[in-house]
């Protein structure tokens, strides 16, 4: 009962931390995407990076609480983010590309898709309790 107490906990500030990496995210890509010197992938990726350190750091520090082996733990981190952006990339590559979705929607509906992989990967991976 703990266990699942402290993961809930767990999720719920990786989600309030993540609308702190994903306000980056989105500001970025709106950005880069409304000056024009963009297209909305290279726009995504750039946002993406950014609002995935913001929410590794605050993670890491907060939510996790882990200081040891913060290399690995930031590559791992990033390896999912990789595999989230992929995911962002093919939503929104059906949405804008195939359906022709508004942009900045196709964009939320990609991010809610990415935040239930991504934590469920960094939880078990990223910052899983090392002995």
């Amino acid at each position: 009962m703990k266990s699942l107490l402290l993961r809930q906990k767990q999720f719920l500030l990786y989600c309030v931390i993540g609308a702190g990496g994903v306000t980056l995210d989105f500001g970025v890509y709106r950005l880069l995407l409304h000056s024009g010197k963009m297209d909305y992938q290279a726009a995504n990726a750039m946002g993406y990076v950014c609002g995935t350190l913001l929410s590794f750091l605050l993670n890491a520090r907060f939510n996790f609480r882990v200081t040891d082996k913060i290399g690995l733990r930031l590559a791992s981190f990033f390896g999912v983010a990789l595999l989230g952006w992929l995911a962002s990339a093919g939503v929104l590559k059906v949405l804008i590309g195939n359906c022709h979705f508004d942009p900045y929607l196709a964009k939320f509906a990609a991010l809610v898709v990415v935040v239930l992989l991504q934590y469920n990967l960094n939880r078990r991976l990223s910052f899983r309790t090392t002995r």
